[in-house]
């Protein structure tokens, strides 16, 4: 599947779904989408497609941790900054989410992601699939972050 067909089903299948979304440009990815209230958790989902990995469909969101949180790791040292991302992966596996630690507006961000790469499979419903698995490995981490940190 094409670049322009993939981006063109996704779009089709959010409308279809009544889902509003906006493109976001992001030179690292062939489009970007991000999809406001997703899933049973109506938070918001990126949906995009890396440049270096085409036929792949990322699904993804982004928790914010709260500002006391982003205080206390910024006074982490570097082990004890490293010791709190492996706890978060630790986590992130179990809930079977790929993860990224990432620094955006100043806001530390722990990004839970699922990938299609099933290329003939990528279809609405494993679309819409993701985006529920997406949304309630938000609020698992949300709530693991609330917990433990």
């Amino acid at each position: 599947m094409n670049a322009s067909r993939m981006r063109d089903n996704v779009e089709r299948w959010l409308i279809h779904e009544g889902l509003k979304f906006e493109d976001i440009k992001n030179p690292e990815n062939t489009f970007q989408i991000l999809v406001k209230h997703a899933g049973p958790a109506g938070v918001p989902v990126e949906i995009f497609e890396p440049k270096a990995q085409q036929g792949v469909l990322v699904i993804g969101s982004k928790v914010n941790m709260k500002n006391n949180q982003i205080a206390r790791y910024l006074g982490f040292s570097e082990d004890e900054k490293a010791k709190f991302e492996k706890k978060v992966a630790d986590y992130c596996y179990t809930i079977q989410a790929i993860n990224k630690n990432t620094t955006e507006d100043g806001k530390r961000k722990i990004g839970v992601y699922v990938v299609l790469d099933k290329e003939g499979n990528i279809n609405q419903q494993e679309l819409f699939d993701a985006m529920d698995r997406v949304s309630e490995m938000h609020e698992k981490t949300a709530r693991f972050l609330m917990k433990t940190f």
